[in-house]
């Protein structure tokens, strides 16, 4: 099943269930991700996102939702960081499980020794190979951040 299968399913489970918080969510991912297969339907001939674009979209939404949680924070209105803070949760349950710190670090240290990397001017050869390596699982802004401190530390 793919995950876009999983979350039309889990949309009418929501329906059925009454859940409207869970279904309003579901609904916006889905649209989010039908907008971007009628955009890339403009530039290629793929119909469907595969899981990997459905994760990008879902990054997408989690980081807009981060971004106003901290935006309504600072206006005072719980209410709303309340809401967002909800759909976040629904959204990273349809990403796949991150690898601990211990074993992101271990794959930077083995990255930066693969590349030969000795610098900061060596940062994007390590992010290619732990993007390419990791694939949607990760955030790359956690990865960026532990390439930074191991090669300047």
């Amino acid at each position: 099943m793919t995950l876009r299968q999983q979350i039309s399913d889990d949309m009418k489970q929501a329906m059925r269930d009454r859940d409207t918080v869970r279904l309003g969510t579901v609904r916006l991912l889905l649209s989010a991700v039908r907008q971007q297969e009628i955009d890339k339907r403009s530039s290629d001939k793929e119909e469907s996102l595969n899981d990997q674009g459905v994760i990008d979209v879902i990054r997408k939404m989690i980081k807009q939702r981060r971004d106003s949680i901290a935006q309504y924070g600072a206006a005072g209105r719980q209410d709303l960081v309340d809401a967002e803070a909800a759909e976040v949760n629904i959204l990273e349950g349809y990403l796949p499980a991150a690898p601990g710190e211990e074993e992101l670090k271990a794959r930077v240290r083995a990255a930066i020794i693969a590349t030969g990397a000795s610098g900061m001017k060596d940062m994007g050869r390590v992010m290619s190979v732990l993007k390419s390596e990791l694939g949607g699982s990760v955030d790359m802004a956690v990865i960026s951040g532990l390439i930074k401190s191991a090669l300047t530390g």
